[in-house]
């Protein structure tokens, strides 16, 4: 075989690597489900997101119902406050409660809502008014020290009761 059918062959072997490399990226990205969903607004204040990233999702049991659309400071509470665009087909009720979770030590932070058991719905635009406090693993660990070393709010020598 000549130099130059060498060449075609190889230019075609490397069209054909290209072509599927392309054809698997897109296949996985549109499985991953990682684009923002299109849906209704709720808004949610919290004192602290802990590292809250906007395009992060908004999980129930786990199962991702919604993306986080935007960040706030509200100028009068200085509160975080973080809008969510929720999937059209989930009417969660009026007491439903969110907390901001992490996947893990070194996992990434979303939005879990807790539904609660009220009639009434929230409505596009609506506040979800039952928040939780995130706690930072470093706040965590600190209350665990505390605990176990009695110098926090258990009644230890921290607050001058004799040993």
């Amino acid at each position: 075989m000549n130099s130059s059918g060498r060449h075609m062959i190889e230019t075609i072997m490397g069209a054909v690597v290209l072509m599927v490399a392309i054809f698997f990226l897109s296949f996985a990205y549109s499985q991953a489900d990682l684009g923002a969903v299109k849906g209704y607004q709720l808004s949610a204040a919290f004192s602290s997101v802990g590292g809250l990233a906007n395009g992060g999702d908004v999980r129930i049991n786990g199962i991702k119902v919604g993306t986080v659309s935007d960040q706030q400071i509200d100028p009068n509470t200085f509160e975080a406050v973080v809008h969510m665009s929720i999937l059209p087909s989930i009417h969660l009720p009026a007491d439903t409660a969110a907390t901001i979770a992490s996947e893990g030590l070194l996992g990434g932070k979303y939005v879990r809502l807790e539904p609660g058991h009220a009639k009434d719905t929230l409505a596009a635009g609506g506040v979800i008014s039952q928040t939780k406090t995130y706690k930072s693993v470093e706040e965590m660990v600190a209350e665990i020290i505390f605990l176990a070393t009695g110098t926090g709010k258990s009644g230890g020598p921290a607050e001058g009761k004799p040993q």
